[in-house]
C-alpha cells in the first residue's frame, strides 16, 4: 500500500511545463497529418493515375492503423516502458512520412499510410495521458488548454495547410514536413519526458494476441464500411452486409474476451467510472460533430460556392481563430469558472452555430461562413478542453495511459461514425428535395416558363432556338440540383446542432473538481 502511494505521489523532476513541449509538438503533428491529406487527394490520385475514389484508400489505411494502436498504447507501454515507446513511435511515424513522401505508386502509398498510422497512432493517447498526470488536478485546466491546441486547432488548420502547401509547392511537401518536426520532437522527447515508477518497462509482458487480432478484424471491417458504405448503397450491397457483420462478431468477441480475460489488452474497468463514461460518451458526439463538419462544408463550399482547395481552407480559418482565443481563455481564468459550465456554454454555443449554419444560401458572402465558423471554433475549444479534465479528474494516475488509449479511441470512432452519418444525411436529403423540386419544373408553373424563356431568349443570341432552349432547361435543371443539395446541406448542420443540444444532460452525471476532490 505504502508503495502504491508513493507512485500516485509521485511528481516529475522537470518542469511540467517544459515536459508538455514535446508532448504538444508529436500530438500535433499525428493530428494534422488527419486532415492536411484530404484536399491533396486529387493531386494524389492524378500522380498515381487512379480515380479519386480509389485515393481515399489513402485516408481509410491511416485510420485503420492508427485505430489499432490506439487501444494497445498501455500494452506496448509495458513491453517498452512509456518513455522509449513514444520515442519509438515519433521515429516510425517521422521514417514513414519520408517514405510517403516518395511513394511511386498507389499500393505503395497504402502501405506507407499503414505504417505512418502505427507510428502515429500512440501520440494522441500518450500525450494526453502523460500531461493529466504532470499536474496536479488544480492546474490541469492550464495543462488541458495548451492541449486543446492539439485536438481542436489542429484538423482545422490542416485543410487549409495542406491547400496551401499542395497549391504552391506540390502534394509531397505535406509529408516532408514533418521530417524535422519529427527530429525535433524525438530530442526534446528524450531530454524532457521521464518515466513514473508505473509507467516503467515490465516483465513478463504478454501479449493478449487473441484479443489483438479480434480488434484488428473489428476496425478494418468497421472503417471499410463506414468510408465506403455510402457509396456502395449501404445495405443495399451485399459486400456491405457481409463486412458490417464480420465487424459486429469480432466487435462482440473483442470485448468479450476483454471483459473476461485477466490479462487483456484494455482494462473496461475504467467504465466504471461515472466521469469517464458520459465524459468519454460526450467526446463521442463532439468529435463526431467537429470531424463531419470539417468534412462537408469545405464540399458546400467548393461544390456550390466554386472555391479552389485552398480558399476554402482559408474560409474555415475563423473556427481556428475561435478556438485559439478560447484557449488563451480558459487557460487564463478558467480555472475560477467551474467546468460543468463550461461546457453546458460551450455545447450550447457549438448548437447555435449548427443553426446559423442552417441559414446558408447560394449568395451569401465570405463573411456569412466566418461568424458561424468563428462560434463553432469557440463552443468546441470551450467544450471539449474541460470535458477532458473532467472525464479524467476521478482516474488513479496508474489508469490514465489505459484510460486515455481507449477514450482516444472511441472518439475516432464518433468521428468516422459522424462523417459516414452526415454524408448518407447529404446524398439521401438532396435526393428527397430534389424529388420535392423537381415538381415545379414544368409547364404548368408560371415562374417556370417566365424563367425558362428569359434563358432561352439569351441564348438565342448565341445559337439556333431549339439549341436555346434545350440550353436554358439545362440551366434551369442544374439550378434545381444546387438548390436540392443546399437544403440537404442545411438539413445536415441541423441535425449536428439538436445533436449538440441532446447531448447536454449528460452533464448532471458528471463530478465537478470539488465533489471529486471529497471523493
Amino acid at each position: 500500500m505504502a508503495n502504491d502511494t508513493s507512485e500516485q505521489n509521485w511528481k516529475p523532476t522537470k518542469n511540467p511545463w517544459v515536459t508538455c513541449i514535446p508532448l504538444m509538438v508529436a500530438a500535433f503533428m499525428f493530428v494534422l497529418d488527419e486532415t492536411i491529406a484530404n484536399v491533396a487527394l486529387p493531386y494524389m490520385a492524378g500522380s498515381f493515375s487512379v480515380s479519386r475514389q480509389e485515393s481515399t484508400w489513402i485516408l481509410t489505411s491511416y485510420l485503420i492503423a492508427s485505430g489499432i494502436v490506439i487501444p494497445s498504447v498501455d500494452f506496448f507501454c509495458k513491453l517498452f516502458g512509456r518513455k522509449n515507446f513514444f520515442i519509438l513511435s515519433i521515429i516510425i511515424f517521422t521514417v514513414s512520412s519520408f517514405l510517403c513522401g516518395i511513394a511511386t505508386s498507389l499500393p505503395m502509398m497504402v502501405v506507407t499510410r499503414i505504417l505512418q498510422g502505427f507510428g502515429g497512432g500512440a501520440l494522441l493517447p500518450l500525450a494526453q495521458a502523460m500531461n493529466l498526470e504532470l499536474f496536479p488536478l488544480e492546474k490541469r485546466a492550464q495543462s488541458m488548454a495548451m492541449f486543446g491546441l492539439v485536438v481542436v486547432i489542429a484538423p482545422i488548420i490542416g485543410p487549409v495547410l495542406g491547400g496551401w502547401i499542395t497549391t504552391n509547392w506540390s502534394w509531397p511537401f505535406i509529408y516532408f514536413i514533418n521530417i524535422p518536426v519529427g527530429i525535433l520532437a524525438v530530442y526534446l522527447a528524450k531530454e524532457c519526458i521521464e518515466d513514473p515508477p508505473y509507467a516503467r518497462k515490465q516483465k513478463n509482458v504478454s501479449i493478449d494476441g487473441l484479443g489483438f487480432f479480434m480488434l484488428i478484424g473489428w476496425l478494418t471491417c468497421m472503417q471499410i464500411v463506414l468510408d465506403k458504405g455510402n457509396d456502395a448503397d449501404w445495405f443495399g450491397s451485399t459486400w456491405v452486409c457481409w463486412m458490417t457483420f464480420f465487424a459486429v462478431v469480432f466487435a462482440i468477441w473483442f470485448f468479450y474476451i476483454q471483459a473476461t480475460k485477466k490479462n487483456s489488452l484494455i482494462d473496461l474497468k475504467v467504465f466504471k467510472d461515472g466521469n469517464f463514461f458520459f465524459g468519454t460518451l460526450m467526446q463521442i458526439v463532439m468529435q463526431g460533430v467537429l470531424l463531419a463538419s470539417l468534412a462537408i462544408l469545405p464540399q458546400f463550399l467548393q461544390g456550390l460556392m466554386g472555391y479552389d482547395a485552398y480558399l476554402s481552407g482559408l474560409a474555415m480559418m475563423p473556427r481556428g481563430i475561435g478556438a485559439l482565443s478560447t484557449v488563451i481563455f480558459i487557460g487564463t481564468i478558467g480555472s475560477k469558472i467551474n467546468n460543468k459550465i463550461l461546457v453546458t456554454m460551450g455545447m450550447t454555443i457549438l448548437s447555435i452555430s449548427g443553426f446559423m449554419l442552417c441559414e446558408l444560401n447560394l449568395q451569401i458572402s465570405t463573411l456569412s461562413i466566418a461568424i458561424p465558423n468563428f462560434i463553432m471554433g469557440v463552443g468546441m475549444a470551450m467544450c471539449m478542453i474541460p470535458i477532458i479534465t473532467l472525464s479524467t479528474m476521478t482516474l488513479t494516475n496508474e489508469q490514465m495511459t489505459n484510460a486515455s488509449g481507449v477514450q482516444n479511441l472511441l472518439k475516432n470512432l464518433g468521428g468516422a461514425i459522424g462523417t459516414s452519418i452526415v454524408t448518407t444525411l447529404i446524398s439521401r436529403k438532396a435526393q428527397a428535395h430534389q424529388s420535392f423540386l423537381v415538381d415545379n419544373l414544368t409547364m404548368l408553373n408560371d415562374n417556370f416558363i417566365e424563367r425558362l424563356n428569359s434563358y432561352s431568349s439569351t441564348f438565342q443570341s448565341l445559337t439556333d432556338p431549339i439549341s436555346a432552349n434545350y440550353m436554358a432547361n439545362t440551366m434551369l435543371y442544374k439550378q434545381m440540383l444546387q438548390q436540392a443539395n443546399m437544403g440537404a446541406f442545411r438539413d445536415t448542420f441541423e441535425v449536428c446542432a439538436i445533436a449538440c443540444l441532446a447531448i447536454i444532460p449528460l452533464i448532471l452525471f458528471i463530478k465537478g473538481i470539488k465533489k471529486a476532490e471529497k471523493a
